[in-house]
């Protein structure tokens, strides 16, 4: 039953995460070939302790940008206030380091811990076939291209990033696009070091796959083994010193200069291999990274190819909008374990409990409040079933409708800033993270109004699908309850609109921004006191206005500033993300939530969900710099500018082909690998913006809503069974059919959206007017 279940046994943290191990790192199977069991044990250990070390460079990572964030913020609030000259004694002021500090932890924070994100098993992988093979043929399929893709790019990766840190070593190499200009070799060698523990975890990964696909497939590889080890070395000793051995000018004796074909029609091939190879199931990563690597050198040649590779992963590991991505992870994992989002579900579900379709109301009032928070699909979805489904089937409600409600309101997370999509999306539009943010909020909330106004609408017109709470579960409250709400309601508006006003405005005194919301909520706090002594006429708030208060407004406070503070331009994302996070794990403390194994623990799920979004992000970035090269998307884009179709039509079979992609794909690729392709196509069309900007930015508000909606879309749906995971008693069919209920409403808002771009791009104009 699914108040059996025990959030805190569920792995949960991210939906991208599909085949995470479970058993120990270093454990092995008793009937393992007995040389592979200490090889295999070892590396694991080797690559945990890696995993285990670097997370906590978040924590110094935090401490830097909240640092500078407060040294700079206090320097122009004293300097504003006729105070600049103690400012600059006290040392405030905008730093040099922080900026180059910050961005390169955020790189070495993905790169050096990807062997360890490949032991735990959370590399990404597209296992639409690979989930319905057999065990033994997903092992054998699995060791075959281990050995045939993983091993010769790891081992190419290692060897060309090696050179390229090398380089920097020797040649004191500083960066270049900053004030401060500090060494790269430092960060640089986080390249090599993460490619070598990748290499070396991808032996494990093969012994495994021998041990899963049986003693007599086993035998059959470990034959091939020692010739496969030999023509790999000649293999690579023939890349990277063609004079020592002249393995190009053996291949082009024996097979000629090659087919003579055409570059972009090379990209094409290159395309068409990629997605059958996905679709096989093989990590896509490191997919990537073989074929950059092939099809660069057919294309072009080797040199090239490896100059991509590091170009790309070193770009991405200096990016300091990508900053943003592990400390908003970290911040919702935080809020996640502080169990504000329980507590908030039950005062809404009382507040409401005399309204029919309170519950309803309350999944989707907290799931968009949990979505501000972090942009997990997963643990949204499930925590909103583990807290709903219960008193859902104890009070009636229609489990199809429920089922969609929690399922749709999971998948708010995608698209409500601080979506790591949209930041994940920005450096890849070419477009700043602050107008995708701006232009998803209006988008964001209307589609939680439209999930809304569809289920109490079924409700009006058929009262037993979300029936009136029993009278014994309503909780007690003053004969004036319709005051008590509307007096609530016009305190926390109130209090909106002063923390609206102090983030663009301010209040004309020091701190103001921050003193003067919270001393009005003093004043709230100590009404509510004195009301609750004295019962003035028998009025009073009920308590469980408390825990509404409790509930909602710090996460909201904690989310309106550092939303608010990128939207008003007062801080970057990166800056925005870590203060927000070093708020989470204060309201952690202050709600007696925090303890050192859970920040632990938060910092080592936040390591594996980087690492799975940056490095699929550096190795996308290879692939698509290659797949550039060869002038495939300019084919592309000049093919369909020639068809005989409207610039909207051309748009609409591009969304389709999204949405068709997004059953089998998760967003990740898709933005990364996919979008990229398109992009040609889009600029290219005539639809009428004042500027390629604004193109770009109602392109990816799209893309955005139109991935949500593959959230929704059976079969392979992952929201249905994460909700089916923890209530188990509701029907995976049922499940189904509430979805793709709010599916049509997704839909719906995807075509408003169309039709009205201004919808998207209102905000962006007025804030950045």
């Amino acid at each position: 039953m699914a108040d059996e279940v025990n959030p805190g046994d569920l792995d949960i943290t991210d939906e991208l995460i599909a085949e995470r191990r479970a058993e120990k790192p270093g454990q092995t199977p008793n009937d393992m070939t007995p040389w592979q069991r200490p090889i295999t044990a070892a590396i694991d250990v080797i690559n945990l302790w890696a995993g285990r070390l670097i997370c906590v460079l978040m924590i110094p990572l935090i401490v830097a940008i909240v640092f500078e964030v407060f040294s700079r913020n206090m320097f122009a609030i004293l300097s504003q206030n006729g105070m600049s000259e103690t400012a600059i004694a006290w040392g405030f002021g905008p730093t040099l380091w922080v900026y180059d500090v910050s961005r390169m932890l955020g790189g070495v924070l993905f790169m050096a811990a990807a062997g360890y994100a490949l032991m735990r098993g959370v590399h990404i992988r597209a296992d639409f076939l690979y989930r319905n093979w057999s065990l033994k043929t997903q092992a054998t399929v699995d060791a075959t291209l281990y050995m045939a893709f993983y091993i010769p790019a790891m081992l190419f990766f290692t060897w060309v990033s090696g050179e390229y840190f090398l380089k920097a070593f020797l040649t004191g190499e500083r960066a270049s696009d900053s004030t401060w200009a500090p060494l790269l070799w430092p960060a640089r060698l986080a390249m090599p070091v993460g490619a070598f523990l990748l290499l070396l975890q991808g032996f494990p990964e093969l012994f495994r796959a021998l041990h899963q696909m049986g003693k007599d497939r086993e035998r059959i590889f470990l034959r091939i083994f020692p010739v496969y080890l030999v023509a790999l070395a000649i293999i690579t000793l023939g890349v990277f010193f063609p004079d020592l051995v002249p393995v190009g000018d053996y291949w082009e004796a024996v097979f000629g200069s090659g087919p003579g074909i055409e570059k972009p029609t090379i990209g094409l091939i290159m395309l068409a291999v990629m997605l059958f190879a996905i679709f096989v199931g093989f990590p896509i990563s490191f997919t990537l990274i073989f074929l950059g690597f092939v099809f660069g050198t057919w294309g072009a040649n080797f040199k090239l190819a490896t100059f991509l590779m590091t170009l790309q992963t070193n770009s991405v590991m200096l990016s300091d909008q990508l900053v943003a991505v592990p400390l908003f992870i970290f911040m919702g994992i935080v809020m996640e374990q502080a169990g504000l989002m329980e507590r908030l579900f039950q005062a809404v579900q009382m507040m409401m409990s005399r309204t029919r379709g309170a519950l309803f109301i309350a999944v989707l009032f907290v799931s968009t409040i949990f979505a501000a928070a972090t942009g997990i699909v997963g643990a949204s979805v499930t925590i909103l079933g583990i807290m709903a489904a219960r008193t859902m089937n104890k009070s009636g409600y229609n489990v199809k409708l429920a089922a969609g409600t929690i399922t749709a309101g999971g998948t708010l997370g995608i698209l409500i800033p601080p979506s790591i999509m949209l930041i994940v999306m920005g450096p890849v539009l070419e477009v700043p993270v602050t107008d995708l943010f701006r232009a998803a909020i209006i988008p964001g909330v209307m589609l939680a109004g439209l999930y809304l106004l569809y289920a109490l609408g079924r409700c009006w017109l058929d009262p037993s699908m979300g029936p009136i709470l029993p009278p014994d579960e309503q909780p007690e409250t003053s004969r004036f309850y319709i005051l008590e709400v509307i007096l609530v309601m016009a305190s926390l508006i109130f209090l909106i609109w002063l923390i609206t006003k102090g983030i663009t405005d301010g209040f004309g005194f020091l701190l103001g921004a921050i003193i003067v919301p919270v001393l009005w909520i003093g004043v709230m706090y100590a009404v509510y006191t004195w009301l609750d002594r004295a019962r003035p006429g028998g009025f009073y708030f009920s308590p469980l206005w408390y825990e509404f208060f409790m509930g909602l407004v710090p996460p909201t406070v904690l989310i309106a500033f550092a939303l608010g503070s990128i939207l008003a331009g007062w801080a970057t994302p990166a800056e925005a993300s870590a203060c927000g996070a070093f708020g989470a794990v204060l309201l952690s403390m202050l709600y007696r939530k925090f303890t050192i194994p859970g920040l632990y623990d938060a910092l080592i799920k936040s390591l594996e969900i980087t690492v799975l979004i940056m490095f699929l992000v550096a190795a996308s970035n290879f692939f698509g710099a290659v797949f550039s090269n060869l002038g495939t998307p300019k084919m592309l884009t000049e093919l369909l500018l020639s068809l005989d179709m409207s610039p909207i039509l051309v748009l609409i079979l591009i969304m389709a082909l999204i949405f068709l992609l997004g059953w089998p794909l998760e967003w990740v690729p898709i933005v990364l690998i996919i979008v990229p392709i398109l992009i040609p196509t889009v600029t290219s069309l005539d639809l009428g913006f004042e500027s390629q900007n604004d193109l770009l930015v109602w392109f990816a508000i799209l893309v955005a809503v139109n991935l949500q909606t593959a959230w929704l879309s059976p079969p392979v749906a992952l929201s249905a069974y994460f909700l089916k995971g923890v209530v188990p008693e509701w029907d995976l069919r049922d499940i189904y059919l509430g979805m793709m209920q709010f599916m049509v409403i997704q839909v719906i808002g995807l075509i408003l959206i169309f039709i009205f771009p201004g919808i998207a791009l209102w905000l962006p104009k007025l804030v950045g007017g």
